[in-house]
């Protein structure tokens, strides 16, 4: 006992694995005191049974509901019957929804240390857990990072069993899976794998499991650390794998064949494969009518471009290629510039850097004060920095423009990317002009066509060219024309919709149906 003892002082839960439960509760309590010694928040309730059998109650203090325990332990103190076996217990005793059994260490000090209560009876040699779990968490309110005008004000927060509870009430089927793994030595972190058979991609779903199954680390205490290991590329600039706080995000992403990713701890669940294009929409695009939400793309990606380019064109420009301008606008260019002592390269350096450290300064200081410093310091910062010439008026436009076309980017992890890439194509331009400008574009979009999500071509269905899934790309065309899922993926069930009524949603423009015709122009008797 003793050369056991010292053995599992300082394991961890993985290393406990395989360790029985003694069927003497002494050493059970014995073994509990010594891994969790100095824990203050680890309870250890000694009690007896009515026909005198002992027990303990093991849970932490904090994760549980108290009021359910004591009602627990009430009905194990008074029980009527005369049997201090588990399966009475079990089954006749204890009024308690949720009851697991585990026979060795690991088992149990996993369900114990994520908010159930252990219960250990003398002489048996496995305990049962209740799923009684009473920790405070955060009410659900709105995403600040994804509102929308149109669509659920709900979003995910930290506890998983309340996100995948959102999950569920949006889809209603039994379809819908949830498997269940732990991540880490020491967070025995739960990871959640969501996916609908019949429609999600069978092997993305198991590749998935795999990946997350493979990684050996200490703590995961964010969805980041799940996306960066398992991830295709982790040195690629994108992000291969999207996150959202939306629960109707992550059903649509189901629907589309996907597989979401829940961490316990973080409101963020991931979605996996995920393409540039999923990059680029948001979730109100389904909610409003489809012309409208086909302007707001061709901005998205106006202004993507916009983000992009702008500084680095106007480094080449104002270097290399003054004769692309028209006459009165070089003429101005130039009057603005004439007493910069820094080239078009070190300036949009300085103005970039400033505005990139004034918005993160907005991000970190406390929220009354974080919008006014972002704004009016970049105002005065700008502003200063003209009249003390260290900056051309022009380029302060350029860097604003730029600033705010990187705002209408839907996906915060995306727009990071587009705002990295921005340092390198400057530089780029500044040495070669416009044609350091091209090669810099060429090599990004090479990039991206060699990039893959869990096996999904990074700019699919563009390239390669999927002419039937173009419908929700550039474009989104009414429901009744997206009749079947998306083709990059395997997916076993393609209909989304009966093709019989949407071939008559098309045919007549709308749904058939009884029409009010009004009142005919004649006024009735009063």
């Amino acid at each position: 006992m003793q050369e056991l003892l010292e053995t599992m002082e300082n394991s961890s839960l993985i290393q406990l694995e395989g360790i029985p439960l003694f069927p003497d509760l002494d050493d059970n309590v014995e073994v509990l005191k010594n891994l969790f010694s100095d824990c203050s928040d680890f309870v250890i309730r000694e009690f007896r049974l009515k026909h005198s059998a002992r027990a303990i109650a093991v849970f932490v203090d904090g994760l549980i509901d108290t009021a359910q325990v004591n009602e627990a332990l009430k009905a194990l103190m008074i029980m009527e019957a005369g049997d201090d076996n588990i399966d009475v217990i079990e089954e006749a005793l204890l009024p308690v929804s949720q009851i697991d059994r585990v026979d060795d260490y690991k088992k149990l000090l996993q369900a114990v240390l994520s908010g159930d209560t252990g219960i250990l009876v003398d002489g048996n040699k496995e305990a049962l857990t209740l799923g009684i779990r009473g920790a405070e968490i955060r009410s659900v309110n709105e995403p600040e990072g994804e509102a929308v005008v149109r669509g659920a004000r709900e979003g995910f927060i930290e506890n998983i069993r309340t996100n995948t509870s959102m999950l569920r009430r949006k889809m209603r089927t039994p379809r819908l899976k949830m498997r269940s793994l732990v991540v880490g030595r020491e967070t025995n972190t739960n990871v959640v794998v969501a996916y609908l058979q019949g429609i999600s991609d069978a092997q993305v779903v198991e590749e998935v499991s795999r990946r997350i199954s493979k990684i050996e680390i200490d703590a995961v205490l964010e969805s980041g650390y799940i996306e960066e290991l398992i991830q295709d590329n982790i040195y690629s600039p994108f992000p291969q794998i999207m996150y959202t706080e939306r629960p109707d995000t992550v059903a649509a992403s189901l629907l589309g064949g996907r597989v979401a990713i829940f961490v316990d701890g973080t409101p963020m669940v991931l979605i996996a494969p995920a393409t540039f294009w999923m990059m680029m929409q948001a979730s109100e695009d389904y909610f409003e009518r489809f012309q409208m939400t086909t302007l707001l793309r061709w901005l998205r990606f106006l202004f993507l471009v916009i983000a992009l380019l702008t500084p680095a064109l106007y480094v080449a420009i104002t270097t290399y290629h003054q004769q692309m301008l028209p006459t009165t606008l070089l003429l101005s260019v130039a009057a603005a510039r004439e007493s910069i002592p820094f080239p078009a390269i070190v300036e949009a350096l300085i103005m970039e850097i400033a505005f990139e450290a004034l918005r993160e300064a907005g991000i970190r200081l406390p929220k009354t004060v974080g919008q006014a410093v972002s704004i009016l310091g970049a105002l005065v910062v700008g502003q200063a920095a003209v009249q003390a010439g260290i900056v051309s008026a022009p380029m302060v436009i350029v860097v604003s423009l730029t600033g705010i076309a990187s705002f209408t980017i839907p996906h915060f992890n995306a727009a990071i990317s587009i705002r990295m890439l921005r340092f390198p194509l400057m530089i780029a331009a500044s040495i070669l002009g416009i044609y350091g400008i091209l090669v810099g574009v060429l090599l990004i979009l090479g990039h991206m066509a060699n990039l893959r999500s869990f096996g999904v071509p990074y700019l699919s269905p563009v390239a390669p060219m999927s002419v039937g899934d173009l419908k929700d790309v550039l474009v989104r065309v009414p429901w009744a024309f997206m009749v079947k899922r998306p083709r990059l993926l395997a997916i076993p069930n393609a209909h989304r919709m009966d093709p019989a009524y949407a071939k008559q949603v098309q045919q007549r423009g709308g749904q058939a149906g009884t029409t009010s015709r009004g009142n005919s122009g004649e006024e009735g008797n009063a």
